[in-house]
Protein backbone atom coordinates (compact mmCIF):
# COMPACT_ATOMS: atom_id res chain seq x y z
CA UNK A 1 0.00 0.00 0.00
CA UNK A 2 1.47 3.47 -1.03
CA UNK A 3 2.08 5.85 1.71
CA UNK A 4 1.92 9.49 1.99
CA UNK A 5 3.14 12.30 4.56
CA UNK A 6 0.58 14.50 6.27
CA UNK A 7 2.84 17.77 8.03
CA UNK A 8 0.45 19.77 10.16
CA UNK A 9 1.37 23.44 10.51
CA UNK A 10 0.44 25.93 13.19
CA UNK A 11 1.89 29.50 12.86
CA UNK A 12 1.64 32.25 15.05
CA UNK A 13 0.07 34.43 13.58
CA UNK A 14 -2.45 31.91 11.12
CA UNK A 15 -1.96 33.32 8.19
CA UNK A 16 -2.90 31.02 6.11
CA UNK A 17 -3.02 32.73 2.53
CA UNK A 18 0.30 33.72 2.86
CA UNK A 19 1.53 30.07 4.06
CA UNK A 20 -0.34 28.06 2.00
CA UNK A 21 0.79 30.48 -1.07
CA UNK A 22 4.63 30.00 0.03
CA UNK A 23 4.11 26.20 -0.04
CA UNK A 24 3.15 25.98 -3.00
CA UNK A 25 6.43 26.87 -4.47
CA UNK A 26 7.61 23.13 -3.33
CA UNK A 27 6.84 19.86 -4.66
CA UNK A 28 3.67 19.11 -2.68
CA UNK A 29 0.41 16.45 -3.32
CA UNK A 30 -2.15 19.32 -1.64
CA UNK A 31 -3.05 21.66 1.33
CA UNK A 32 -6.24 21.24 3.56
CA UNK A 33 -6.63 24.50 5.00
CA UNK A 34 -8.33 24.46 8.72
CA UNK A 35 -9.67 26.91 11.27
CA UNK A 36 -5.97 27.41 12.99
CA UNK A 37 -3.61 25.15 10.93
CA UNK A 38 -3.00 23.86 7.80
CA UNK A 39 -1.88 20.24 6.59
CA UNK A 40 0.43 19.84 3.94
CA UNK A 41 0.22 16.04 2.01
CA UNK A 42 3.38 15.03 0.22
CA UNK A 43 3.54 11.63 -1.34
CA UNK A 44 5.85 8.72 -1.54
CA UNK A 45 6.95 8.98 -4.64
CA UNK A 46 8.10 12.80 -3.60
CA UNK A 47 11.97 14.20 -2.47
CA UNK A 48 10.05 16.61 -0.85
CA UNK A 49 10.90 16.64 2.71
CA UNK A 50 9.68 18.24 6.33
CA UNK A 51 12.64 19.88 6.18
CA UNK A 52 11.78 21.54 2.81
CA UNK A 53 8.81 22.74 4.18
CA UNK A 54 10.47 24.58 7.68
CA UNK A 55 12.75 26.32 5.25
CA UNK A 56 9.63 28.10 3.96
CA UNK A 57 8.67 28.70 7.11
CA UNK A 58 11.58 29.86 8.57
CA UNK A 59 12.07 32.32 5.65
CA UNK A 60 9.05 33.54 6.73
CA UNK A 61 9.59 34.62 10.36
CA UNK A 62 13.41 35.56 8.87
CA UNK A 63 10.97 38.15 6.99
CA UNK A 64 8.91 39.36 9.84
CA UNK A 65 5.91 37.80 8.29
CA UNK A 66 5.67 34.98 11.16
CA UNK A 67 6.67 35.37 14.84
CA UNK A 68 6.67 31.64 14.98
CA UNK A 69 6.04 28.21 13.66
CA UNK A 70 5.16 24.46 14.85
CA UNK A 71 5.28 21.31 12.50
CA UNK A 72 3.93 17.73 13.18
CA UNK A 73 4.56 14.76 10.66
CA UNK A 74 2.98 11.52 10.09
CA UNK A 75 2.70 9.08 8.03
CA UNK A 76 -0.70 7.32 6.63
CA UNK A 77 -1.84 4.92 4.08
CA UNK A 78 -2.85 6.73 1.00
CA UNK A 79 -6.40 8.26 0.70
CA UNK A 80 -8.42 9.72 -1.67
CA UNK A 81 -6.97 12.89 -2.55
CA UNK A 82 -9.72 14.98 -4.69
CA UNK A 83 -12.53 13.39 -1.45
CA UNK A 84 -10.28 15.04 0.69
CA UNK A 85 -9.64 18.30 -1.12
CA UNK A 86 -13.08 18.83 -2.33
CA UNK A 87 -14.11 18.84 1.52
CA UNK A 88 -12.28 21.82 1.51
CA UNK A 89 -12.95 24.17 -1.86
CA UNK A 90 -15.35 26.76 -1.93
CA UNK A 91 -17.24 28.89 -4.42
CA UNK A 92 -15.36 31.91 -4.44
CA UNK A 93 -16.90 35.69 -5.57
CA UNK A 94 -13.86 37.25 -6.59
CA UNK A 95 -15.28 40.59 -7.79
CA UNK A 96 -19.51 41.37 -8.52
CA UNK A 97 -18.92 39.76 -12.06
CA UNK A 98 -15.65 37.26 -11.38
CA UNK A 99 -16.93 33.72 -9.73
CA UNK A 100 -14.98 30.78 -9.41
CA UNK A 101 -16.92 27.49 -8.88
CA UNK A 102 -15.87 23.91 -8.16
CA UNK A 103 -18.46 21.89 -10.39
CA UNK A 104 -19.21 19.76 -7.43
CA UNK A 105 -20.94 22.75 -5.35
CA UNK A 106 -24.15 24.57 -5.75
CA UNK A 107 -24.41 28.57 -6.34
CA UNK A 108 -27.14 30.97 -7.36
CA UNK A 109 -25.97 33.10 -10.46
CA UNK A 110 -26.96 36.74 -10.04
CA UNK A 111 -27.57 38.94 -12.75
CA UNK A 112 -24.15 39.95 -15.04
CA UNK A 113 -21.85 37.20 -13.50
CA UNK A 114 -19.34 35.36 -15.00
CA UNK A 115 -19.08 32.10 -13.66
CA UNK A 116 -15.97 30.15 -13.89
CA UNK A 117 -15.83 26.13 -13.73
CA UNK A 118 -12.64 24.70 -11.87
CA UNK A 119 -11.70 21.58 -10.49
CA UNK A 120 -8.15 22.35 -8.44
CA UNK A 121 -7.61 18.87 -7.93
CA UNK A 122 -4.02 19.03 -6.42
CA UNK A 123 -3.21 22.54 -8.70
CA UNK A 124 -2.86 26.17 -7.90
CA UNK A 125 -5.21 28.42 -8.76
CA UNK A 126 -8.88 28.13 -7.20
CA UNK A 127 -9.38 31.89 -6.73
CA UNK A 128 -9.24 31.62 -3.00
CA UNK A 129 -5.42 32.90 -2.75
CA UNK A 130 -4.99 36.55 -2.60
CA UNK A 131 -2.37 36.19 -5.52
CA UNK A 132 -5.59 35.01 -7.84
CA UNK A 133 -7.64 36.88 -6.59
CA UNK A 134 -5.39 40.37 -7.56
CA UNK A 135 -4.87 39.02 -11.18
CA UNK A 136 -8.68 38.08 -11.65
CA UNK A 137 -9.13 41.80 -10.46
CA UNK A 138 -6.93 42.50 -13.07
CA UNK A 139 -7.81 41.13 -16.07
CA UNK A 140 -11.48 41.95 -15.73
CA UNK A 141 -10.11 45.90 -16.18
CA UNK A 142 -7.54 45.09 -18.67
CA UNK A 143 -8.88 42.75 -20.69
CA UNK A 144 -10.89 44.74 -23.39
CA UNK A 145 -11.49 42.03 -26.23
CA UNK A 146 -9.83 40.02 -28.65
CA UNK A 147 -6.42 40.07 -27.09
CA UNK A 148 -3.59 37.21 -27.07
CA UNK A 149 -3.10 35.95 -23.71
CA UNK A 150 -0.29 34.34 -22.40
CA UNK A 151 -0.48 32.57 -18.87
CA UNK A 152 2.76 31.57 -17.34
CA UNK A 153 2.61 28.91 -14.37
CA UNK A 154 -0.84 28.17 -15.17
CA UNK A 155 -1.73 25.75 -12.62
CA UNK A 156 -5.83 24.83 -13.11
CA UNK A 157 -6.02 27.22 -15.79
CA UNK A 158 -8.02 29.71 -14.37
CA UNK A 159 -6.41 32.91 -15.28
CA UNK A 160 -6.38 32.03 -19.10
CA UNK A 161 -9.74 31.01 -18.73
CA UNK A 162 -10.54 33.92 -17.19
CA UNK A 163 -9.10 35.79 -20.08
CA UNK A 164 -11.12 34.32 -22.82
CA UNK A 165 -14.47 34.21 -20.94
CA UNK A 166 -13.98 38.41 -20.44
CA UNK A 167 -13.42 38.70 -24.02
CA UNK A 168 -9.31 37.85 -25.12
CA UNK A 169 -9.51 36.14 -28.80
CA UNK A 170 -7.14 33.29 -27.15
CA UNK A 171 -5.28 32.27 -24.30
CA UNK A 172 -2.07 29.72 -24.28
CA UNK A 173 -1.35 28.15 -20.64
CA UNK A 174 2.09 26.74 -19.96
CA UNK A 175 3.04 24.88 -16.47
CA UNK A 176 5.99 22.56 -16.08
CA UNK A 177 3.73 19.96 -14.02
CA UNK A 178 2.47 17.43 -15.46
CA UNK A 179 -0.60 17.44 -13.06
CA UNK A 180 -1.73 21.16 -14.07
CA UNK A 181 -1.48 20.00 -17.94
CA UNK A 182 -4.12 17.25 -17.12
CA UNK A 183 -5.96 19.71 -14.68
CA UNK A 184 -5.61 22.39 -17.12
CA UNK A 185 -7.28 20.74 -20.16
CA UNK A 186 -9.65 19.36 -17.79
CA UNK A 187 -10.70 22.31 -17.11
CA UNK A 188 -10.37 24.10 -20.17
CA UNK A 189 -13.10 21.32 -21.48
CA UNK A 190 -15.64 21.98 -18.18
CA UNK A 191 -15.70 25.30 -19.85
CA UNK A 192 -16.14 24.72 -23.16
CA UNK A 193 -13.22 26.72 -24.18
CA UNK A 194 -10.64 23.92 -26.34
CA UNK A 195 -11.30 25.86 -29.31
CA UNK A 196 -9.57 29.19 -27.48
CA UNK A 197 -7.86 28.14 -25.13
CA UNK A 198 -4.64 25.50 -25.06
CA UNK A 199 -2.96 24.20 -22.08
CA UNK A 200 0.86 23.32 -22.52
CA UNK A 201 3.46 21.47 -20.13
CA UNK A 202 6.57 23.35 -20.99
CA UNK A 203 8.87 26.00 -19.87
CA UNK A 204 8.66 29.31 -21.22
CA UNK A 205 11.44 28.83 -23.15
CA UNK A 206 9.95 26.11 -25.56
CA UNK A 207 7.06 28.95 -26.87
CA UNK A 208 7.79 29.57 -30.43
CA UNK A 209 4.93 31.92 -30.48
CA UNK A 210 5.70 35.85 -29.52
CA UNK A 211 3.52 39.41 -29.88
CA UNK A 212 1.08 38.52 -26.87
CA UNK A 213 -1.19 41.34 -26.30
CA UNK A 214 -1.20 40.41 -22.82
CA UNK A 215 0.56 38.21 -20.35
CA UNK A 216 0.07 37.12 -16.78
CA UNK A 217 2.65 35.49 -14.35
CA UNK A 218 1.28 34.06 -11.07
CA UNK A 219 4.75 32.72 -10.02
CA UNK A 220 7.27 33.73 -7.39
CA UNK A 221 9.82 36.63 -6.98
CA UNK A 222 12.69 34.36 -8.43
CA UNK A 223 11.30 32.94 -11.28
CA UNK A 224 10.19 36.48 -12.26
CA UNK A 225 14.02 37.52 -12.24
CA UNK A 226 15.30 34.52 -14.30
CA UNK A 227 12.22 35.01 -17.64
CA UNK A 228 12.23 38.75 -17.47
CA UNK A 229 14.22 38.61 -20.86
CA UNK A 230 12.03 35.92 -21.97
CA UNK A 231 8.94 37.94 -20.92
CA UNK A 232 10.30 40.93 -22.97
CA UNK A 233 10.71 38.87 -26.26
CA UNK A 234 7.32 37.57 -26.08
CA UNK A 235 5.16 40.59 -25.34
CA UNK A 236 3.80 42.89 -27.95
CA UNK A 237 5.29 46.66 -27.97
CA UNK A 238 2.38 48.55 -26.08
CA UNK A 239 1.22 45.37 -24.46
CA UNK A 240 0.26 44.62 -20.96
CA UNK A 241 2.18 42.71 -18.35
CA UNK A 242 0.41 41.46 -14.83
CA UNK A 243 2.87 39.77 -12.36
CA UNK A 244 1.98 38.68 -9.01
CA UNK A 245 2.65 35.92 -6.42
CA UNK A 246 5.00 38.70 -5.09
CA UNK A 247 4.92 39.59 -1.34
CA UNK A 248 5.03 43.75 -0.33
CA UNK A 249 8.52 43.18 0.25
CA UNK A 250 9.11 42.08 -3.49
CA UNK A 251 7.70 44.92 -5.00
CA UNK A 252 10.82 47.66 -5.15
CA UNK A 253 12.84 45.19 -6.87
CA UNK A 254 10.66 43.36 -9.08
CA UNK A 255 9.37 47.04 -10.31
CA UNK A 256 13.46 48.60 -11.00
CA UNK A 257 14.33 45.62 -12.41
CA UNK A 258 11.34 45.18 -15.05
CA UNK A 259 11.80 49.42 -15.57
CA UNK A 260 15.22 48.31 -16.27
CA UNK A 261 13.72 46.11 -19.37
CA UNK A 262 11.60 48.50 -20.86
CA UNK A 263 8.51 48.06 -18.77
CA UNK A 264 6.54 50.93 -17.06
CA UNK A 265 4.46 50.23 -14.01
CA UNK A 266 1.11 51.50 -14.56
CA UNK A 267 -0.75 49.95 -11.38
CA UNK A 268 -0.68 48.06 -7.94
CA UNK A 269 -3.09 46.18 -5.78
CA UNK A 270 -2.73 44.37 -2.68
CA UNK A 271 -3.72 41.75 -0.40
CA UNK A 272 -2.86 40.93 2.81
CA UNK A 273 0.99 40.45 2.71
CA UNK A 274 0.77 40.04 -1.71
CA UNK A 275 0.77 42.12 -4.31
CA UNK A 276 -0.01 42.56 -8.30
CA UNK A 277 1.69 44.49 -10.39
CA UNK A 278 0.35 45.87 -13.52
CA UNK A 279 3.20 47.16 -16.51
CA UNK A 280 2.82 48.38 -19.86
CA UNK A 281 5.70 47.33 -22.77
CA UNK A 282 6.96 50.34 -24.36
Amino acid sequence: MKTYKEIKITTVPFDVDTVSGMLWQIDIDGINEFDDYLTVFISETKETTREDVEEILQHLVDEELLESFHTQEQTFEEKNWNEEYEKNVRVVEVTNKIVIKPSFKEYTTKPNQLIITIDPKMSFGTGEHATTKLVLQHLEKHVFGDEKVLDIGSGTGVLGIASVMLGSRCALCIDNDEWCLMNGVENVKTNNLESKVEVRQCELKDVSEGEFDLIVANINKHILIDIIDLISSKIKKTGTLILSGLLDIDETDIIDLYASKGFTISEKSALDEWIALVFKSN
